[in-house]
């Protein structure tokens, strides 16, 4: 697994990133969750430690009702209010990440392990309890993160207000099972929504041409394959 300083091919946005994908949909999972979270009655907004006598006692988290195994997959998490505190984090991770710290343990939760990879509202990308810093700070109220998880390549990469901001990370298709969305957050009142889900699946030709690129020593030697030529320009595009 790598972490990508600032990710790489920036400069891209998200519409162009999302051709031939088709809407998908999953919600906040209402058992797989901390006790201090709370989900809408529809399940798309998430509501972190609303108690309005006591304040954040540690970090809550919640995951997605829908792990993913294979695919690439787009979905947004919107800031309902304005993201502050110790952390407040997107990304992904296993059915072993834990969702609930307590006894005033104020962690970046998604990525403090090795099972689970995550982007502060500070910028800064974690994996195994280390960080490094990919964007600028986000703090506005209805800011929107898109998560781009493609687990054919292995990387995570995130979007910020419809920008792409590059991979963050690479090596997520390193563990066994589903890889879950997840949020977290240590602040008060923190409110979370899930925005737009989109997702593309490879067709069967495109797994087999995926499947002889993977084998071959070097990428360059695609022209030397006894191919036709549409097939060598969809194996170096794929």
């Amino acid at each position: 697994m790598r972490m990508l300083k600032g990710g790489i091919n920036r400069r891209r946005d998200v519409c162009s990133m999302l051709t031939g994908f088709q809407r998908e949909s999953w919600v906040w999972d209402q058992i797989t969750k901390s006790p201090e979270v709370l989900l809408s009655s529809d399940r798309h907004s998430a509501y972190f430690y609303i108690d309005p006598i006591y304040e954040s006692t540690g970090t809550a988290g919640v995951r997605g009702t829908k792990g993913f195994t294979e695919g690439e997959h787009y979905w947004e998490v919107v800031f309902l209010e304005p993201p502050c505190g110790t952390s407040v984090m997107i990304g992904v991770g296993t059915e072993n990440v834990a969702l609930h710290r307590s006894n005033f343990e104020y962690i970046d939760l998604i990525g403090f392990d090795t099972e689970s990879w995550g982007l502060s509202y500070k910028g800064t990308a974690w994996h195994g309890g280390q960080k490094v810093q990919y964007c600028e700070p986000f703090f506005d109220k209805t800011t929107v993160i898109g998560c781009h998880l493609n687990l054919y390549k292995g990387t995570l990469a995130f979007s910020v207000n419809g920008t792409y901001m590059g991979v963050a990370f690479t090596g997520v298709n390193s563990v066994c099972g589903p890889l879950y969305p997840i949020v977290s957050s240590t602040a008060s009142e923190t409110e979370l929504g899930l925005g737009e889900q989109y997702c593309r699946y490879l067709t069967l030709q495109e797994k087999c041409l995926q499947t002889i690129k993977r084998h071959l020593e070097y990428d360059d030697s695609v022209d030397c394959l006894p191919l036709p030529k549409v097939f060598k320009s969809s194996i170096k595009n794929i």
